[in-house]
């Protein structure tokens, strides 16, 4: 958070506004490495722990020693990328970080990019992407004072979301007023840590293809997503497909990925999963901002980006085929939905088939 006691006059607010944000460090929100590294290392980039705690090993081995814990929302240096022998074989890649090594899996790849801030939003919004590890929602109480929304409403790196103006915050400086269509308030964070999307980023993929002869193939066995144009793959790429159902609940949704055939439904560039209730539980299920979301079964299961695990190859969803941020726009951009004006055979969306 920027130091809430230092103030800004209207006019440099304005100004601010009109020349964009210098480069700031880590978000206070998030620890990040300080301590002195082997002069032989320099970091690569950084990685944000997303679950309650991981190890870190002296060796990239989950069988040598584990010399300490880094937490949740830690931000790490991370000095290489390594295949080790030692796997696990559908996710074997480990980062040497500060003190030894940690497993790929609960890391999310982050940057630390701040942006030029707009001076006014469209009346019908603009879909934003979080290029900071982290940004602490806030709310204005009744009585103008701002307030945190916890832990449930952090937002992470590569969430999307529909920013619908921009205001003075608290810190005197320029912050986004953020659409969220479960929640019956707006929230805020610093406007430099959302970059807007560009409609050349929505431009659809192979739109000279008809969608007859585009096809999405999920193996359940394998968890890969395969993209295919007639029968020429175009793409493939790891995913993370539903849990076995252990509820026995005949009512509940099963957590299972759905097989058979289907198609894509509908799309969404930002979708809040959960049910948009302010909790301070850290827990909660709640995902603001779930990036690329593209329905393909009439129960609400997806394919959409993930921001809270990096460990695709292994079931790990509650139905959705979970994929990486970047492979879910892919896949956003080049597969047609339905309803859309219909061919003259009468295919007119991108068939989704789950083995």
């Amino acid at each position: 958070m920027p130091d809430m006691n230092e103030k800004y006059s209207r006019r440099d607010f304005i100004k601010t506004l009109g020349a964009g944000l210098a480069a700031l460090a880590i978000p206070s929100t998030g620890k990040i490495d300080n301590e002195s590294v082997p002069s032989a290392l320099v970091p690569l980039k950084l990685g944000r722990v997303t679950r309650d705690s991981i190890s870190v090993y002296s060796e990239p081995s989950d069988k040598s020693r584990i010399l300490f814990q880094r937490f949740k929302d830690d931000i790490l240096n991370i000095y290489r990328t390594i295949e080790s022998e030692d796997g696990p074989a559908y996710n074997p890649y480990w980062h040497r970080v500060w003190g030894g090594y940690v497993h790929s899996a609960f890391v999310q790849d982050v940057r630390n990019q701040l942006n030029p801030v707009l001076a006014s939003i469209s009346e019908t919004g603009q879909l934003m992407e979080l290029t900071v590890p982290l940004s602490q929602a806030y709310r204005i109480r009744a009585n103008g004072a701002w307030e945190s929304l916890g832990p449930a409403y952090k937002l992470y790196y590569s969430s999307t979301h529909w920013v619908s103006n921009v205001i003075e915050g608290p810190d005197g400086q320029p912050w986004y007023e953020i659409h969220d269509g479960l929640m019956t308030l707006s929230y805020y964070v610093p406007a430099n840590h959302l970059r807007p999307v560009t409609n050349e980023e929505l431009a659809p993929i192979s739109p000279d293809i008809p969608a007859r002869d585009k096809r999405i193939e999920i193996s359940l066995d394998y968890q890969t997503l395969k993209a295919f144009e007639r029968e020429t793959l175009v793409r493939e790429f790891k995913v993370s497909t539903g849990l076995p159902s252990t509820s026995l609940d005949p009512a509940a949704i099963p957590t299972d990925t759905p097989n058979g055939n289907h198609m894509v439904r509908s799309k969404k560039p930002s979708v809040h999963m959960g049910d948009g209730t302010l909790r301070s539980d850290a827990d909660a299920y709640e995902l603001p901002g779930v990036p690329w979301v593209s329905y393909f079964e009439i129960r609400g299961y997806a394919l959409h980006g993930t921001y809270w695990h990096n460990n695709f190859g292994i079931t790990m969803s509650h139905g959705c085929v979970n994929m990486r941020s970047e492979d879910a726009k892919w896949v956003y951009r080049w597969s047609t939905p339905f309803p859309q004006e219909a061919e003259p055979n009468g295919v007119f969306h991108t068939p989704v088939i789950i083995t």
